[in-house]
């Protein structure tokens, strides 16, 4: 028996290994060929050195915003969960890293099927995305690069859901479901919003750096989803079962430095534009970091770290749809505004509809996103983004009808392909959640078999 064991090891090792070489080759291939497509000659004066320098370090702050949400993720969570909340961020980064390189950049910015819904594959595995800049999105830096920077917007978009299902989560599900949704939910999305086609850019929507792309689209499924995995056994509010409050802080601290990266790096250029979006968006965050604390202090009877930093990144979220279309002023309102209305939507989440959306991802994401679209149609002016458009207090009033529309599509397809996604998974035989024996032992032992802390 011993020995038939170990001829059936040999056996899937050189299985396994023949796949390996297999694949290996069939992507070197694919190299060589694309290379070829790829390349071609393009006019070097046509790229500026700073906006290139620029955007390749705002792709690198956006990077970092997705372990950041590991951290302010893994700070609240109970301590036998902390690294499967860590681990699900970084392998979340590596497959949308493949994704995007093999369909999704093509499938979100890609020529257009016609439809205004979604791109076509004509940009299969990065094909004619190379060092000459592509005018219909930044005319002054590599195509490459301007796919690397939105490679990061797709990364940390369905990294923010998780915290809808923490603690409980099947890990397997997990990493299908994040596939599945990035190329059926966030990337016809983006196309809808960012492509010269999308449907809701063509009617006039704003959304400067990805109130409704990536907030709301996260916001909403996380609501889908936590509606479908179903309550956790033991179910606190956030913050009650926090097993680490300074990397909660470390988490939200990281993600405001990533945020300029975010938002003054969508102008896609080292000029006033960034420098108008960068200052909004620290106005913002800390406008709402107080209104968070003033409110938790004002029901709580102290001032809570916690609603410090949860503050910041609500008013992050909301200032992101307006970044580039608002001056200080119009962020201070955003920030207070985002700041009430999301503590409200926490408040009503936890006590009157009760759905374990563990880590309130639809409350800060979902509905904070959702009032930035709303307020860029209120706050919106053509003195601070020529290619905007006015707002309501700006004489034009169509303006946030179009920014209800906006919201409106994107919060009901978000929640319906998630919940079609996720019902699938189930149907065949893709489990949503562990066992009951494995939540209560934690998923960083019983899903990866390590511990956070030595005891």
């Amino acid at each position: 028996m011993e020995q038939l064991l170990n001829a059936a090891g040999a056996r899937r090792f050189w299985t396994h290994l023949l796949l390996w070489l297999v694949g290996g080759a069939a992507i070197g291939w694919s190299a060589v060929y694309f290379a070829g497509a790829s390349a071609g000659v393009f006019d070097a004066a046509s790229i500026n050195p700073g906006d290139t320098a620029w955007m390749l370090a705002s792709a690198a702050l956006v990077m970092l915003m997705t372990p950041a949400v590991g951290f302010f993720y893994g700070g609240m969570v109970s301590s036998k969960n902390v690294v499967s909340v860590i681990k699900q961020s970084m392998i979340i980064l590596a497959l949308v890293s493949v994704q995007w390189v093999v369909i999704g950049y093509s499938l979100a910015f890609g020529p257009d099927t016609g439809s205004g819904f979604i791109g076509n594959l004509a940009n299969f595995g990065l094909r004619g995305v190379g060092f000459a800049p592509d005018p219909n999105y930044a005319g002054t830096i590599p195509a490459l690069v301007f796919m690397i920077f939105q490679a990061m917007f797709a990364i940390i978009t369905p990294a923010l859901i998780i915290g809808a299902f923490v603690e409980r989560i099947k890990f397997k599900t997990l990493v299908i479901f994040t596939l599945l949704w990035a190329t059926l939910v966030y990337d016809p999305v983006a196309h809808w919003v960012w492509s010269p086609d999308g449907w809701l850019r063509a009617m006039g929507a704003l959304d400067f750096a990805g109130g409704t792309v990536v907030h709301m689209t996260a916001g909403f499924s996380a609501l889908a989803a936590a509606l479908l995995v179903g309550k956790r056994l033991d179910t606190h509010h956030p913050g009650a079962t926090a097993n680490n409050v300074p990397f909660v802080i470390l988490g939200a601290a990281l993600l405001w430095f990533g945020w300029f990266g975010f938002n003054a790096g969508s102008a896609l250029a080292a000029g006033a534009l960034a420098a108008s979006a960068f200052v909004v968006t620290n106005t913002a965050a800390a406008a709402a970091a107080l209104t968070w604390v003033a409110l938790s202090w004002a029901e709580n009877k102290k001032p809570s770290a916690l609603a410090a930093a949860i503050g910041a990144v609500c008013g992050l979220v909301a200032i992101t749809p307006a970044s580039g279309y608002v001056g200080p002023i119009a962020a201070l309102a955003i920030g207070v505004l985002g700041g009430v209305v999301t503590y409200a939507a926490v408040y009503i989440r936890s006590k009157a509809i009760k759905i374990d959306d563990t880590l309130d991802v639809w409350a800060a994401h979902g509905i904070g996103g959702l009032t930035g679209a709303i307020l860029t149609g209120v706050f919106a002016e053509k003195a601070i983004n020529a290619a905007g458009n006015n707002g309501l207090l700006f004489g034009n009033p169509q303006q946030l009808v179009v920014q209800i529309i906006a919201v409106a599509a994107v919060g009901l397809y978000s929640f319906v392909a998630t919940w079609i996604i996720l019902k699938v998974l189930a149907a065949i035989k893709f489990p949503l959640r562990v066992s009951p024996a494995e939540e209560a032992e934690g998923l960083d032992m019983a899903t990866h078999g390590e511990s956070a802390y030595r005891v």
